[in-house]
């Protein structure tokens, strides 16, 4: 990388060197048996350039060709992307606790020894599939820069997701485990597993109407996506989210409180400094309801006249290898802060409505207006505070500015969620829409 980043100075009038290693041990288990252990081992070297003020970007798999790697960045500057920032000079003058070996030593038998328990744990109290995913992973990050920043850091990673499919159906109840090692599925995690799908096995018919949603941590990412878009440094610049004017308004219920947190290193892949290099803070994103920030990267703070908040991500939401990425605007290290009810709390206090443990058509409607129009997969219905059985062919309606409004309570507990940790959040006044 030092080498690179010698030669790449003397064209350039900024650089920056990114490097990415990583090594997965991906199982799984399909009905209860194991289907697949896959092995991958990634690494690649991107580079991006400033040249009279225009970007420039490439990346390799393979750095045995320098030059070559050089003058594909400088062939990018012909796009004419014009930027006035810097790469940032870090010092990083502190640690977090990001990765613990243990999770090398550890074996891909012992994690097949896990599915198996929980496998059984499930099999012997339901009659559905049963269906596990177990990975972990090490990544290791470095970036230099023509500021002479020197950064590396290093991430061990173990995910564990078990869910049970409904018959004849791909719709399931599912929960998930991340952590910094190896960790066993709670008993809580399976009795919800099986609480919630044993509730639910018969389908039932249920009336359009307004009536109580809970969305339960799997689901939460469907409101999440779109305030993630309306506050994101890109879609300010571009003028394409309602929010523009709106920090320090109240948006949302008083009860709501979403910041992002890249220091908690009590969760996998803390991050001292994001995929550019500049320090990464706490930031909070809505406060009591309150419209607080919105989150830039270097390029976008630039555009836009800020300074970055330390969130210039190489991510994509249909993912990808990260050095084939360019950094974006991103809130890697979401959280919703818990409220004061269990989830069967929240439950028994519904008298009409539906949970919602699983969706489909996410991506329907305008995202940065914060529309949304979903079907549930699965959606259970909730009568006087019991659950009665799983709809069918039902989807919610609305905007999150109506929605995120009317929070009836928020669970105690997080749980990890596609986008973040999040608690089960219980909203009234929603629309459900039956096919009949």
């Amino acid at each position: 990388m030092e080498k690179l980043m010698i030669d790449a100075k003397k064209i350039a009038d900024k650089v920056e060197v990114y490097s990415s290693e990583e090594v997965l041990d991906s199982i799984s288990f399909e009905n209860s048996k194991l289907k697949d252990i896959d092995t991958k081992i990634q690494s690649g070297v991107s580079l991006r350039i400033i040249k009279d003020g225009k970007l420039g970007f490439a990346y390799t798999k393979n750095l045995k060709n320098r030059e070559e790697l050089i003058q594909n960045a400088i062939s990018s500057l012909k796009g004419g992307v014009e930027t006035g920032f810097d790469f940032p000079f870090n010092e990083d003058s502190f640690e977090l606790n990001t990765y613990d070996p243990a999770i090398e030593s550890f074996s891909n038998g012992k994690i097949v020894d896990e599915c198996k328990r929980v496998s059984n744990a499930l099999s012997s109290k339901t009659a559905g599939q049963i269906n596990l995913m177990a990975l972990r992973k090490v990544h290791k990050i470095r970036i230099i820069n023509s500021r002479d920043s020197n950064l590396t850091t290093k991430f061990s990673e173990y995910f564990f997701n078990a869910e049970v499919l409904y018959p004849g159906s791909y719709s399931s109840i599912g929960r998930s485990i991340i952590s910094k090692k190896f960790q066993r599925m709670t008993d809580e995690d399976l009795d919800f597993i099986l609480r919630i799908y044993n509730s639910s096995m018969e389908e039932v018919n249920i009336k359009t109407g307004r009536m109580k949603v809970l969305f339960l941590p799997e689901a939460m990412f469907v409101l999440i996506w779109r305030l993630l878009s309306a506050t994101s440094g890109k879609n300010i610049y571009e003028k394409k989210t309602p929010l523009i004017e709106k920090i320090g308004e109240r948006i949302f219920d008083e009860k709501l409180e979403i910041y992002d947190d890249p220091l908690n290193d009590r969760m996998p892949y803390a991050r001292r400094f994001d995929d550019e290099g500049t320090p990464c803070k706490r930031l909070t994103i809505i406060e009591d309801g309150i419209l607080r920030n919105f989150y830039y990267n270097l390029y976008y703070a630039d555009k836009m006249g800020k300074v970055s908040t330390g969130n210039g991500y190489k991510t994509a939401m249909w993912g990808g290898e990260a050095v084939s990425i360019k950094p974006s605007p991103a809130l890697e290290h979401l959280y919703i802060t818990p409220g004061g009810k269990s989830l069967s709390e929240l439950i028994t206090s519904i008298d009409r409505g539906v949970i919602i443990a699983g969706v489909l058509g996410a991506h329907s409607g305008n995202i940065p207006n914060g529309d949304f129009s979903i079907g549930l997969s699965p959606g259970i219905y909730v009568k006087n505070g019991k659950m009665e059985g799983r709809v069918k062919d039902v989807m919610i309606a609305g905007n999150i500015y109506r929605t995120m409004k009317n929070i009836v309570d928020i669970e105690d507990t997080l749980h990890p969620g596609m986008m973040g940790s999040f608690p089960a959040v219980l909203f009234d006044e929603v629309s459900v829409t039956t096919k009949d």
